[in-house]
């Protein structure tokens, strides 16, 4: 037996680098089989989310929402004065309908999808000194609709921090000062971060290797996230790099003795020693375990073949004679080809007809497969001779090839 196997993985990151008018962060997500959990076929978000709010509320966090910090900060233009338009305060507006970002494989550039829908924005509010003595028309813990309460907050003498989630669709909210708020308070918003959802596509029908996409959102008033028009950012844009990475499983586990086959009648050979009753069929069903998560496919090599032929022969080394063998598989539950249709005893052909791809609709952890070897009634009418002792032999490689 030959397996052919090459492997890759899925990657999403959150190392922060930035410069003036470009911050950039990576987003990564993996996925990597796990045996004990096979029928969880999901990416793993790996992005750290350092001091954003799933860094110190992790409780609040989980599979669907996610958070990132980034290199942004804003800083007070002018003083806040009570009552006017809310641009003269404090907003909190982010981008919360969901986008679609197109990956791409890094080596073959074919394309999958993923969403991403920001579902908070939060910061961490600095001021000068002890503390501004001033008053808000809102609590910074239970904020205005249609901003939401996070659960949690942290705060000292000299910083607040926070997050406010927001409901898709919804643009966001106003902190208005109740009060005059002086320009030589220095408030300032550190470190924008946001919650975010992740939708990623199916690894199971994604080929193996590194996918890479990018999403830029613009920053300050009027752009993406906006802040109103007193909070001006230290950068106008932000852009996050989605880097996926998929490793996939492909194991072909054969039983000692296993790589041997012995062609047999029904019931052994006792029938025709003793009574001169020909078989009617020559074959053996070689059982394997298989794993995988991937598509591929399977063909077959030949030490022996005649133009013309699509399968294997056997070859008798005293008469030179040869005839096919008929070599076909039973993949085991969860393995289909493009119409969704099991394999069960499926020809494996030369040219690779009807096992040129085959799906893997989940996780086939350790599951049993069987290869058929058959010589044909007419076939076998050739090889038996009375009186003729008759050694037919031949080497069959089976392939199970992950680069489809």
């Amino acid at each position: 037996m030959q397996l052919k196997l090459k492997m890759a993985g899925l990657f999403l990151s959150g190392l922060l680098s930035g410069h003036a008018a470009a911050a950039t962060v990576d987003i990564l997500a993996t996925f990597r089989p796990d045996p004990s959990q096979p029928a969880r076929n999901v990416f793993k978000n790996q992005t750290p989310p350092g001091n954003s709010y799933c860094g110190w509320a992790p409780q609040y966090c989980n599979e669907t929402r996610y958070s990132i910090g980034l290199p942004v900060d804003f800083h007070m233009t002018a003083a806040l004065v009570p009552g006017g338009d809310d641009r003269q305060h404090i907003m909190f507006h982010a981008p919360t309908d969901r986008r679609t970002i197109t990956v791409l494989h890094d080596e073959t550039g074919e394309t999958e999808n993923l969403q991403l829908r920001i579902s908070g924005i939060g910061m961490m509010l600095t001021w000068k000194g002890e503390g501004p003595d001033v008053r808000w028309e809102t609590s910074w813990v239970y904020p205005p609709a249609p901003c939401q309460y996070s659960g949690t907050s942290i705060g000292s003498p000299s910083f607040y921090g926070f997050t406010w989630f927001l409901p898709e669709g919804a643009r966001g909210c106003t902190q208005r000062a109740a009060s005059i708020i002086p320009l030589e308070t220095e408030l300032g918003l550190k470190a924008l971060g946001f919650t975010y959802e992740l939708v990623t596509p199916n690894p199971l029908s994604m080929r193996a290797g590194t996918y890479r996409g990018q999403v830029t959102y613009s920053v300050g008033p009027y752009k993406d996230f906006d802040m109103g028009d007193v909070m001006l950012p230290n950068d106008d844009q932000v852009t996050l790099n989605f880097i996926l990475t998929v490793d996939h499983i492909l194991k072909v586990e054969i039983p000692p003795g296993g790589e041997r086959v012995e062609l047999l009648p029904q019931g052994g050979w006792q029938a025709w020693a003793s009574q001169g009753r020909k078989p009617t069929r020559l074959f053996r069903d070689q059982t394997f375990n298989f794993h995988s998560t991937s598509r591929f496919k399977m063909g077959l090599e030949c030490q022996y073949a005649e133009a013309g032929d699509n399968t294997c022969r056997i070859r008798d080394s005293v008469s030179g004679r040869t005839v096919p063998l008929q070599v076909g598989v039973t993949m085991p539950y969860g393995i289909v080809d493009p119409a969704g249709q099991p394999i069960v005893r499926r020809p494996l052909r030369l040219d690779g007809t009807g096992t040129d791809l085959l799906l893997s609709t989940h996780f086939v952890n350790r599951k049993p497969g069987t290869l058929h070897f058959e010589v044909a009634r007419d076939d076998v009418e050739g090889m038996l001779q009375p009186g003729v002792a008759s050694t037919y032999e031949g080497n069959v490689t089976v392939i199970w090839d992950s680069e489809v």
